[in-house]
């Protein structure tokens, strides 16, 4: 089964993540930070990764710690229950529109990260969420998953709409790409024998 578990403790935040690639999009998520388990759900719900992620993190401050070391555990979850990559189709990609909002997202798992982030929010906060959070969080995501990450805004004129449709596209990539290729179930997807 491609499961994985992270614990991760700082004095910063304390983290649980719990997943499962061959989910249903099931989801228990309860970082502190309500707009950011609202997005996370929606990461769950739209890639069929099953997400249990709590977090005891120190908001007394601000969001940031929470949201980054999350992005961080989610990655190492998400590269572990990977293994070798065996059989994935590896790359995915989604054009995903909400109302005024158009977000166009392309990944592959090459074990490589790299994140190219054209999202420009028109506000600072939606409600009293830091709209800069939304790429710490796909940043750590990208750098501890081995995750190459491009998502752009092509339009968009709501904040929340604009965050809700990266994580909804970056999700519906991933789950093209952690899904298997029935034409290459035993092959790992690279030319060079290994991810």
């Amino acid at each position: 089964m491609r499961r994985a578990q992270i614990t991760r403790s700082t004095a910063e935040t304390d983290i649980q993540v719990l997943i499962d690639l061959d989910g249903t999009g099931r989801y228990e998520n309860d970082t502190g930070v309500g707009f950011f388990d609202h997005m996370l759900d929606q990461l769950s719900r739209h890639s069929l990764i099953d997400m249990a992620i709590t977090c005891k993190g120190d908001t007394y401050i601000d969001d940031h710690h929470s949201v980054e070391d999350v992005g961080i555990a989610l990655g190492q979850a998400l590269a572990d229950a990977l293994g070798d990559k065996r059989g994935i189709n590896r790359y995915g990609d989604c054009h995903l529109a909400m109302d005024d909002t158009l977000i166009r997202a392309a990944l592959d798992l090459s074990g490589r990260p790299y994140l190219v982030w054209n999202v420009d929010f028109p506000t600072d906060k939606i409600g009293t969420f830091d709209t800069e959070l939304v790429r710490e969080f796909f940043q750590a995501f990208s750098t501890h998953g081995g995750i190459t990450l491009h998502v752009d805004r092509l339009h968009g004129l709501n904040s929340h709409h604009i965050a809700e449709a990266a994580f909804k596209s970056v999700a519906r990539a991933l789950r093209v790409a952690v899904e298997s290729d029935p034409r290459k179930a035993d092959a790992i997807p690279s030319t060079k024998g290994i991810l």
